[in-house]
């Protein structure tokens, strides 16, 4: 086998529990990458940025799962240690910068192609069967739709029966549909339904002759879930310069390198809905049900507003250019880090 690998998966985790089973998800994430990448005969790595761990003898490469050497996935843990976190803004509040530790991943990446995606996922088998193809494109950033199911998914399963419980098991489809994304919403039950389709592309067309084709690019612009599975060459992530690096909660960062992407004139692909990646529910987070208790979160963890995010790529997208903010040296890319293969 080449030592060179087609995709880089990019992921951020710590050894801190969090959500309450984050070592089953992550269990369940690295034995379902091992898994396909074999299946599919896909070469890849996995670059998992262990950031600001909470023990240092307890990194992620002692309690994840190992590759061997005639594995189709290597995995390199890219290690950011205390010190250089609390020199960051709220480091008090945050215990982890998810996407400047996954600009970490991106500039150390060695794939053609890097998938920025998280550590509470797999990936259908639609979803590798497309990425066997090995067809992908510079020019282009992937997206796919992202699929919540229960937490009651068990890591001792089968990989077949962990696939076929989260394709029955959807609760919720978060993305745009491939080919009608010019509609704000494309996850609802009609669009299961090929009967529908020329119904669908009648209304598609007329809103596009409508709104006119900028109006129409952005429209399609697919932002659910995007810090989920956003894939591109890696030329182009280093076009866009990663992720914008504010030192605040993640929220919405992600969007804006869709934008920065748009704004570059790479162009997006949005995989069929099969091609999907299955979201493992867990607590913690934003997505929280009460609105005191969101409110309580936020008020600790400074975070950008939509309407900001929006207007800012609106403007870069106008002007052809990029939001300045990162450095050359975006992703601590003037750091040696400790790197441990996995």
């Amino acid at each position: 086998m080449s030592d060179q690998p087609y995709i880089s998966f990019v992921v951020t985790s710590r050894n801190d529990n969090h959500g309450g089973d984050m070592r089953k998800r992550m269990n369940i994430f690295v034995n379902g990458l091992i898994y396909q990448c074999n299946k599919y005969r896909l070469k890849c790595e996995l670059v998992m940025v262990d950031w600001n761990s909470p023990d240092p003898n307890e990194l992620l490469d002692k309690v994840l799962p190992k590759t061997t050497a005639e594995d189709f996935l290597t995995i390199r843990y890219i290690v950011v240690p205390e010190e250089i976190h609390n020199q960051m803004n709220f480091s008090e509040h945050l215990g982890l910068y998810q996407m400047i530790a996954k600009n970490v991943g991106i500039r150390r990446s060695k794939g053609n192609f890097i998938v920025c995606t998280n550590v509470d996922l797999l990936f259908s088998d639609k979803m590798f069967e497309r990425l066997a193809k090995r067809d992908l494109k510079n020019g282009v950033f992937y997206r796919a739709n992202r699929c919540d199911i229960p937490n009651t998914i068990q890591e001792d399963w089968s990989m077949d029966k962990q696939l076929e419980f989260s394709e029955q098991n959807i609760k919720k489809r978060l993305g745009k549909h491939p080919i009608f994304g010019v509609f704000n919403s494309t996850s609802g039950p009609i669009f299961n339904h090929k009967v529908a389709y020329p119904i669908l592309n009648l209304l598609a067309f007329t809103k596009r002759l409508l709104i006119g084709k900028k109006r129409a690019e952005m429209a399609m612009l697919d932002f659910d879930a995007c810090g989920d599975f956003t894939m591109m060459s890696k030329a182009d992530w280093e076009k866009i310069e990663g992720y914008v690096e504010l030192q605040m909660y993640s929220l919405h960062i992600d969007s804006m390198a869709i934008y920065a992407a748009h704004a570059k004139g790479i162009k997006q692909e949005v995989f069929e809905p099969e091609a999907c990646t299955y979201h493992m529910e867990h607590t913690g987070g934003w997505e929280i049900d009460d609105p005191i208790e969101r409110v309580k979160f936020f008020s600790k963890r400074p975070s950008l507003d939509w309407w900001f995010v929006s207007q800012s790529g609106e403007k870069i997208i106008r002007e052809g250019s990029n939001y300045g903010i990162n450095d050359e040296n975006w992703g601590l890319n003037n750091l040696e880090l400790q790197e441990i293969n996995g």
